[in-house]
């Protein structure tokens, strides 16, 4: 019997180990497959890294002078944290309601659980970055277009996560309600929206930060925010006022993480 388990014990180990090697070797043959469909000369690239650092050491730093359009870089950021924000509660919004009617637990019927489910995929399924450029051809470049971006993939993405947010932890406490005769409305009002709002809180606080990272790329390409003014120097060789902005980037991505885990550890607690 202890012959038995151990030769399980081995060959279990054996498989595994054997698997692993599959695994890396698929990866490997994979990565020099796409290198030769590209052309791509890895021995180069690896040695080519170097350079680069040396590169962005003696170029690529805020100096003296880049520090003189600081004002210009705030203002810039704050007009592109406010679209995040505002993209990201408004889309919020309307992410409840259709989340509130394609629920499982809560829906009213079926043909409107389908419809509100197959339009949340369609917009969660569509990139911001495809949005932006879909956009362009009927708002141009402006903050607009970069907003109705933001919104569109936020709206896609809530909608889904408040979904199963409801689904999750709505359905006990709405059954209880139903049993005592409470209406439709009050289940809403009085039961799954509490129950489930430190996980709707979450997934927005979540969606303003992943928008704001977005905003950044956008702005690149509508046109607007602090992403314009980064191609616009960058562009310019101005790179010690593009590294200005991508540190200011930086520190405030932390600094609204930050916020969000506290307000997160807050709602837990």
């Amino acid at each position: 019997m202890l012959i038995k388990a151990r030769r399980k014990q081995v060959n279990y180990f054996t498989a595994k180990r054997r698997h692993a090697y599959l695994f890396w070797g698929l990866l490997l043959l994979v990565t020099y497959g796409a290198a030769v469909l590209t052309q791509y000369d890895i021995v180069q690239g690896l040695l080519s890294i170097p350079g680069a650092l040396i590169w962005g050491v003696t170029h690529f730093y805020p100096n003296a002078e880049s520090w003189t359009k600081f004002p210009d870089v705030l203002r810039t950021l704050v007009e592109t944290l406010l679209m995040s924000i505002a993209a990201s509660t408004v889309a919020s919004v309307f992410a409840l309601v259709f989340a509130i009617l394609g629920s499982q637990t809560i829906g009213v019927h079926a043909g409107i659980k389908l419809a509100s489910r197959s339009i949340a995929t369609i917009f969660r399924n569509i990139d911001v970055t495809a949005w932006s450029m879909i956009l362009l051809f009927s708002f141009g470049q402006n903050v607009m277009t970069g907003y109705f971006a933001l919104f569109f993939g936020s709206f896609g993405f809530l909608t889904r996560a408040f979904l199963e947010s409801i689904d999750e932890t709505g359905s006990h406490s709405a059954e209880a309600l139903r049993a005592t005769g409470a209406g439709y409305v009050s289940v809403i009002c009085q039961s799954v929206i509490p129950a489930a709002l430190p996980q709707l809180i979450s997934w927005i606080l979540f969606m303003i930060e992943t928008n704001i990272r977005n905003a950044t790329l956008i702005g690149i390409l509508t046109g607007t925010g602090v992403g314009f003014l980064f191609n616009l120097y960058y562009k310019n060789l101005d790179y010690n006022a593009a590294s200005l902005i991508v540190l200011v980037i930086v520190i405030s991505i932390l600094a609204i993480e930050s916020t969000s885990n506290y307000i997160r550890k807050v709602m837990i607690g």
